[in-house]
């Protein structure tokens, strides 16, 4: 299907294009934004895939880490002022450890749950890579450079751990368990001591905490804290999906512990709600918990992956946290939908993390990930400044496990893409060269451009691959139409209920919808949200005839993200 969409009404162009080629002097504002400007904020604070999110305060600055998994820049950090607005600073890690592993996609490997602390000036991020062992990184600055990963722990089967330096100068380490690494052992929680540097365990495994001896299921995702004379172990229970957050508290280090469930789904649609981290104000006055909510579970689309979300927390008589509504006065609190912004004493203004990017900076923009180590022949963006130039290299068998797709989180649960982009050089790349928009996830579509033996066509491509040995090569094309020149404006808009309709305009005001609207998922078993972002590959693969030829060189003049249409 083609459809001819004239004009500004079409929201893509609307939002971009005031003039063929125009790019707007203020940039489009985010499709997802959590402050309703009025003192309240409204849940998810961030509607896209940091999963797993753990977070610390400095002063009256707020640092959240997650999960990446095989996304290199991994471990993304977000700043805030009041806990509503977020915006991304830097990543602790510019590529994945073991290298010679994550220079190619490892899909459901790498970072899992983080956390992150500061101690003695020095901030510290704890991860796990199930395979491999929980590793630390540290740094003076967040948003700065951070020092090389230390295995800390080696082993497999390790996740979610979680460092308290203790009044007496002991330094402790919480993890849990994937029992898909190691043997089956999970519903766990191990306790280590860790050297004065906590650069390496000093003592011996201590399972203090098990699920089962409360008649719990799957306790995971563990962050230690001591208040008031208390040692507290915050970890879901239950699972993912459907579970609850309990606490377990002790007045000894190694327990024994009790037990409070205090946030479940309730009446909500928020369910799980999974792991995250305990704060409070810079006056000490408000407590706050951020988890996330897996979006799969919950709608059975789950495209965005695991959300995050932000609940008020008020202290019981008896010295336990209640965390969001508590109605029933059960102790067990359900998650918030809006609610009045925590008071840090000033009003900061309306953001969202990165999204939309003029390439005008010759350094990579933080909204964007690779799907492995980058190599620097990926990319440029000092070839042709003010451009991002991807330079297309041999792929694998699938766009699936492509490392050199440039790719950003999908921000909101509907929002629209457009970028313009033009082939560079004089000479025409080869037949099967292709560069484009792309959404990365389950099928793996994309837009963009084909040379064929008679010139340039605009194609909509849709693989409706597995991941793993099922994946194949995503080349079926289920739309198209020749166009002159190897100049064009791309674009996408995604529905609320994940249809996602592409277009391309050769003037960048009237666009042509191309093909049928595609409904898109998360890739099962990557543990992240659907992506989407820019590519150029060349088809050809590396042989005797062809290695010798010259790859494609697509340079992409901005890329804008916006609300889709109402």
């Amino acid at each position: 299907m083609m459809k001819k969409i004239l004009g500004l009404g079409f929201a893509l162009a609307a939002t971009f294009h005031a003039a063929a080629g125009a790019v707007p002097a203020v940039p489009p504002v985010s499709p997802w934004m959590p402050d309703l400007g009025d003192g309240t904020y409204k849940n998810p604070i961030i509607f896209a895939d940091y999963s797993d999110p753990d977070v610390t305060r400095v002063g009256d600055d707020f640092y959240l880490v997650s999960s990446s998994f095989t996304c290199v820049p991994g471990l993304p950090i977000l700043h805030s002022k009041d806990l509503v607005n977020w915006s991304i600073i830097g990543h602790a890690l510019s590529k994945q450890v073991p290298e010679n592993i994550f220079n190619s996609v490892q899909s459901g490997k790498g970072v899992w749950a983080p956390s992150i602390r500061f101690h003695k000036g020095k901030f510290y991020i704890f991860y796990p890579d199930p395979d491999y062992g929980i590793y630390m990184v540290t740094a003076t600055d967040p948003a700065g450079e951070w020092s090389v990963p230390i295995l800390v722990k080696g082993g497999r089967g390790f996740e979610d751990p979680c460092p308290l330096w203790d009044d007496d100068g002991k330094v402790w380490l919480v993890h849990a368990w994937v029992g898909s690494r190691s043997g089956g052992k999970n519903n766990t929680l191990t306790l280590v001591q860790l050297s004065e540097d906590a650069t390496k365990v000093i003592g011996p495994d201590n399972d203090f905490i098990k699920g089962a001896d409360f008649k719990l299921t799957t306790a995971e995702g563990p962050k230690f804290y001591k208040m008031n004379g208390y040692y507290y172990v915050f970890a879901p229970v239950g699972g993912v999906g459907g579970g609850t957050q309990a606490v377990f508290r002790s007045k000894k280090v190694e327990g024994p512990y009790d037990v409070k469930i205090v946030l479940a789904q309730g009446g909500t649609n928020i369910n799980g709600p999974h792991q995250g981290g305990l704060v409070d104000t810079p006056d000490g006055k408000q407590w706050w918990f951020i988890h996330f909510q897996d979006m799969a579970a919950s709608t059975q689309k789950g495209n965005e992956g695991r959300v995050t979300h932000l609940e008020p927390v008020v202290w019981s008589d008896d010295g336990w946290p209640v965390m969001g509504n508590d109605s029933g006065h059960t102790g067990a609190g359900e998650p918030v939908l809006t609610f009045k912004k925590p008071e840090v004493g000033k009003t900061y203004p309306a953001t969202a993390p990165q999204t939309s990017d003029e390439f005008d900076s010759p350094k990579l923009g933080l909204q964007w990930q690779w799907l492995a180590n980058p190599r620097p022949e990926w990319f440029s963006l000092t070839d042709n400044p003010g451009h991002m130039r991807l330079i297309g290299n041999y792929p694998e068998d699938s766009l699936v496990r492509q490392p050199n797709l440039l790719l950003q989180k999908i921000p909101a649960p509907s929002f629209s893409a457009t970028t313009k982009l033009e082939v560079s050089g004089i000479t025409l790349p080869p037949v099967g060269a292709h560069a484009g928009l792309i959404i990365y996830g389950m099928p793996c579509a994309w837009i963009g451009l084909v040379r064929t033996i008679d010139g340039w066509r605009v194609s909509q491509t849709v693989s409706r691959a597995g991941t793993g040995a099922n994946a194949v090569d995503a080349t079926t094309e289920s739309a198209g139409a020749d166009v002159k020149s190897g100049s064009i404006y791309l674009a996408f808009s995604m529905a609320a209920d994940s249809r996602v309709q592409f277009s391309y305009s050769l003037d960048g005001k009237a666009y042509t919808a191309l093909g049928e609207p595609v409904a898109i998922a998360a890739i099962r078993g990557s543990w992240i949200g659907a992506k989407f972002g820019l590519f150029a590959v060349d088809v050809r693969r590396p042989n005797v005839e062809t290695v010798s030829l010259l790859p494609i060189k697509v340079d992409f003049d901005w890329i804008h993200v916006a609300p889709a249409a109402p």
